[in-house]
């Protein structure tokens, strides 16, 4: 099946949406068209100069995990990687030599970098699925990038990378965007306390646990001292209270740090204790905004398939926010339990007018999810329309890394070799290593050093 077969307003809304892609990741200059069905065509205007790439837009338009996977070596061509390795080529069995041609009029590629940037984005391979795990999440072990090997590489920043030494050697002069490494951090507020926001039978139990399975006596016997002096502010010695030694980490380092908070309860067993609107978690709030840090918002459990829950969650959020005096510019955040559905839960965000989501990665394994370590426009694959939202990849949660039932790697050099392997890569394509760490999972000693390791690498 060619291109052809397939609706124009659908292809015409995907090339302007990849032109979008080019003009943040390479360069504004650059126009992307399809002159002719199994082909796209990259141009400057005024040069007669073009980089023709190769369309299989039948490949990159199906939402299954059984494409074929081939490798380039580019080296054999006199190109380099960012990772100095053999580049993954989802979609093919076998790959022309060479690759990339030089022409008189200009370069042909003879792979459709841009229909693997569209598939791996756009999270086509998702759409419809129904091998889910118990939370209905598509789960790391379907994806066409953890069978064949390279969920940890960001595979789509290198392709672009490639066609990036393309756009040079074929418009020499042409100036391109420049990008730099960054860390983004952020915090899902789960459990902004250990002890607050219990019931007393719940408190009652949380002490049993303390002693019988943690062995921590005097946290137990400390408990309904620090329950009770929390009906205004989280206090002090609450182990989970960890945000202000969060904030100070943060900005010893000068990173902001974004904390995403609950704002609803639609699956009483896996949502927060806590409202938004209690006295001590608007303290908190105010606390974080006054140390000009983020505050975003962490729809709950059932959200991700109902789009009109999102947007409620959300103005309870901003109706909160507004009470306190509290302004930002953009509004983010990030799913409970990273439960996504593409493209339905694109929509909630959507229409709650946020500025960026954060979920894209798989609770199970950490990587690139959507190929990238980019943020990037979103786009809906289903409708073929680009969105005004912005994806915001995750690569890592620290307890993917670290918890028994996820890579049980713990807190030790394992862990942090693990983070920092997800790190450098990024860093090798002058990415966003974006980062989820719980306030919860910072108790002890050991996780605190692991985090700040992580940081300081």
């Amino acid at each position: 099946m060619t291109d052809s077969h397939f609706p124009q307003p659908a292809r015409a809304a995907t090339v302007a949406w990849l032109n979008t892609i080019l003009a943040e990741r390479l360069s504004g200059q650059l126009r992307l068209s399809q002159p002719a069905p199994g082909h796209l065509l990259l141009s400057l205007p005024g040069s007669d100069v073009g980089i023709r790439i190769e369309s299989d837009y039948a490949t990159f338009s199906q939402a299954c995990s059984d494409l074929p996977c081939s490798h380039w070596d580019a080296t054999a061509e006199g190109w380099q990687t960012p990772l100095r390795l053999p580049l993954p080529a989802p979609g093919m069995d076998t790959l022309p030599f060479p690759l990339i041609e030089q022409r008189a009029t200009g370069y042909a590629i003879h792979y459709d970098i841009l229909g693997l940037t569209y598939w791996m984005l756009s999270r086509q391979e998702e759409v419809g699925r129904t091998d889910l795990d118990r939370h209905g999440r598509f789960p790391a072990i379907s994806s066409h990038a953890y069978k064949h090997g390279y969920l940890e590489r960001p595979v789509v920043d290198e392709w672009l990378a490639i066609l990036a030494q393309v756009v040079r050697r074929a418009w020499p002069g042409l100036p391109l965007a420049r990008h730099s490494f960054s860390t983004c951090l952020s915090h899902d507020v789960d459990t902004p306390a250990r002890y607050g926001f219990s019931s007393s039978g719940r408190l009652l139990r949380t002490m049993a646990g303390d002693v019988l399975r943690r062995h921590k006596l005097l946290e137990a016997l400390q408990a309904p001292v620090i329950w009770l002096l929390s009906k205004e502010k989280l206090h002090a010695r609450d182990p989970f209270n960890t945000f202000n030694w969060i904030m100070d980490v943060s900005e010893r380092l000068g990173i902001i740090s974004a904390f995403y908070f609950i704002c609803g309860r639609t699956q009483a067993s896996r949502d927060a204790l806590y409202d938004v609107r209690h006295p001590a978690i608007r303290e908190l709030m105010r606390r974080i905004h006054a140390r000009g840090h983020e505050i975003g918002l962490h729809p709950s459990y059932n959200t991700y398939q109902r789009p009109g829950s999102i947007v409620s969650e959300a103005r309870e959020l901003f109706e909160t926010c507004r009470e306190e005096g509290i302004e930002q510019s953009g509004w983010g955040g990030r799913m409970h339990y990273l439960r996504w559905q593409t493209p339905g839960t694109l929509y909630g965000w959507e229409q709650a007018g946020m500025a960026y989501d954060s979920t894209l990665s798989y609770a199970e394994r950490p990587g690139f999810r959507c190929g990238t370590c980019f943020e990037y426009p979103a786009f809906d694959p289903v409708a073929g329309k680009a969105l005004h939202l912005r994806i915001r990849p995750l690569i890592a949660m620290e307890c993917t890394v670290m918890a028994p039932r996820y890579m049980d790697l713990g807190s030790g050099e394992a862990a942090l070799n693990k983070f920092i392997q997800l790190k450098e890569s990024c860093r090798a394509v002058n990415g966003k290593f974006t980062l989820l760490w719980h306030n919860t999972l910072l108790e002890r000693q050991q996780e605190r050093l692991l985090y700040q390791s992580v940081l300081l690498a």
